[in-house]
């Protein structure tokens, strides 16, 4: 048996077929961004999913066999209210594709494809069935969620996050500022990796929750100083990491149970290494730490094989 997913978030089209842990195989291509840009609009992001993700379906079906059943992201979160017109794109293809073939079609959120993708590249299938922390940390969402297994996916209750930006934003306004393409994250892991944290800057965290903008005017003023770009991107990943480590602690004194770090901030060596070994936490592989339909083909083959 095989599931097919489709995931056409804001920033990528993702196309995925699953048989199991160990067989799958996945398809992504970033949204084309002007140099210069932060991310698109969401009526130029849907124009963009439109035109590419069917080549990039194209691509997986490929190497796919016969699909049993299709899952796709419908939403950015597991919850009533949320909505994001890019995901019609990934919704529609999916529609046409189990009509045409006549298999069941099972809708999930983003997230839960996300943390779906961590918990398969983690080595972690018994969070599948048990409840366990989460934080997804992206250019779109800084979360800390408590999460239970639900209907064949997940229902989240957010315990915190960012109060004023999301860590990927901070990372890409601070990478383009330094010269970097959108997103920035990969390049400036790599310029990071050279440098030094200049200072330790003081983290503002308040239970599970923090603020992070205060970090890019201090990202602005070392550039003004002349600081070199390495040293300015050491000090950020410095900061998120120890932003995330203090929320974290928190939320596991609260709840002390498993946590899984997902979201494609958390492909980046730094702030991974500063979690690690303080908490009993996974990591998505930096393969599936971003966006991604691997998760979502996952969840669609559990349902299916749930009856």
């Amino acid at each position: 048996m095989l599931a097919l997913g489709l995931d056409s978030s804001n920033y990528r089209s993702s196309a995925a077929w699953f048989k199991s842990s160990s067989c799958y195989h996945g398809e992504r291509e970033l949204l084309f961004v002007p140099k210069g840009g932060l991310g698109l609009r969401q009526s130029d992001a849907v124009f963009a999913q439109t035109k590419q993700l069917p080549q990039v379906l194209q691509r997986v079906l490929k190497t796919a066999g016969q699909i049993t059943c299709v899952g796709v992201s419908q939403k950015p979160r597991p919850v009533a209210e949320s909505y994001m017109p890019c995901f019609l794109v990934g919704v529609g293809l999916a529609q046409a594709v189990s009509g045409a073939l006549g298999v069941p079609l099972f809708y999930f959120s983003h997230q839960e494809g996300h943390l779906a993708a961590a918990a398969l590249s983690a080595g972690q299938p018994q969070l599948f069935g048990q409840e366990f922390l989460a934080f997804h940390v992206s250019g779109g969402t800084t979360e800390v969620l408590k999460v239970t297994p639900q209907n064949g996916g997940f229902s989240v209750q957010i315990l915190g996050g960012g109060c004023d930006l999301h860590a990927g934003q901070l990372v890409d306004r601070v990478g383009v500022m330094l010269g970097l393409p959108f997103p920035a994250g990969e390049e400036l892991e790599r310029l990071a990796l050279k440098g030094t944290p200049v200072k330790k800057v003081k983290i503002s965290v308040k239970g599970c929750s923090c603020n992070l903008s205060g970090m890019q005017n201090v990202c602005q003023s070392l550039q003004r100083q002349g600081t070199p770009a390495q040293d300015i991107a050491a000090t950020l990943f410095y900061f998120l990491g120890q932003t995330l480590l203090q929320m974290a602690q928190n939320a596991y004194r609260q709840y002390p149970l498993p946590i899984l770090f997902s979201g494609g901030v958390m492909a980046n060596s730094i702030i991974k290494n500063t979690l690690t070994g303080q908490l009993p936490a996974y990591f998505a592989t930096p393969e599936l730490s971003g966006d991604n339909a691997v998760g979502i083909a996952c969840l669609a083959l559990k349902k299916f094989n749930a009856g």
